[in-house]
């Protein structure tokens, strides 16, 4: 079988994290489309094991968390009359946590809005954290019992409580995404003593903004959605493996990865190219296995 070579896995990894569509990776570099899917499938779950297995003993002081939309084959209303009953998953919420300071995400998960996802990503998150933190979360309730349950009170814990007014009356507005305008906030202090002039979610939305100028699948308004949420996890785990350690942050002139001291350098995709090389590595007993099976 036929290998990309190191270069030209490095390129299409470049598309990826810039936002290109893998049909549109397929019309610039003549490479097919499973060919593409399965460097996708690799570098994903190759970057959720780097990620898993390098991303701890973090000294955060502030983090922030939120919850980011989008959906895989069709949207949560249209699942009961889709087609492809297989694929049709719906929507699909992204938790993030992220450092205020250095900006790097530190904890993430791919699923539902419920709970069950709230206890997920702070469990997580007290996994690799070492130090006592300041948590700011939006209004979601699940977030309540999740961070009692994985902190304690050994964390000052705050919520930022958007206050929105009416939606677009008018029937253009109708038609299109129109959020309704937020017209304030309001500060909750839940847990401990967080100090009011952090208690903010502006770095986490910011983080959410780049994941939809970077990743297609959470275009919004156009058929670039994710077909197989899967793939859609894969993407997400390559978009934040280039975001913490390729990437150079614009207000820090470092990546995240630099600024927390998980590295000293500056990372290249070629480097991400290793991760993967390392992980294929590492499996390719299980993988001869499977295909022998």
């Amino acid at each position: 079988m036929n290998k990309l070579s190191r270069e030209r896995r490095a390129q299409i990894l470049s598309m990826m994290v810039e936002g290109n569509s893998i049909r549109s990776i397929v019309r610039m570099t003549g490479v097919s489309k499973n060919t593409i899917t399965k460097l996708l499938e690799d570098a994903g779950e190759a970057c959720l094991d780097y990620h898993d297995r390098y991303m701890r003993g973090i000294t955060a002081k502030r983090v922030q968390c939120d919850e980011i939309w989008s959906f895989a084959w069709c949207k949560q209303k249209n699942v009961a009359k889709a087609k492809r009953k297989d694929l049709a998953h719906g929507d699909i919420w992204t938790w993030v946590a992220i450092d205020a300071e250095t900006k790097l995400v530190i904890s993430y998960r791919v699923g539902g809005r419920d709970a069950e996802y709230a206890m997920a990503l702070m469990n997580d998150l007290r996994q690799r954290v070492t130090t006592r933190l300041q948590l700011t979360t939006d209004g979601h309730s699940p977030y309540l019992q999740a961070v009692e349950e994985a902190f304690g009170a050994d964390i000052d814990y705050a919520m930022l409580v958007k206050l929105y007014g009416e939606p677009p009356a008018s029937p253009e507005a109708a038609k299109r995404y129109s959020p309704s305008e937020c017209i304030g906030t309001r500060k909750r202090e839940i847990t401990g003593k967080p100090d009011p002039e952090h208690i903010s979610t502006s770095y986490v939305e910011r983080q959410n903004l780049t994941m939809r100028m970077a990743i297609r699948r959470f275009t919004r308004l156009t058929n670039a959605f994710s077909k197989k949420v899967e793939n859609h996890a894969h993407s997400v785990a390559i978009h934040f493996m280039h975001y913490n350690f390729v990437r150079i942050h614009q207000s820090l002139r470092v990546t995240p990865a630099m600024a927390a001291g998980i590295t000293p350098t500056l990372w290249s995709l070629m480097d991400l190219v290793g991760v993967i090389e390392e992980w294929e590595a590492r499996h390719a007993p299980k993988l001869a296995d499977r295909l022998v099976g």
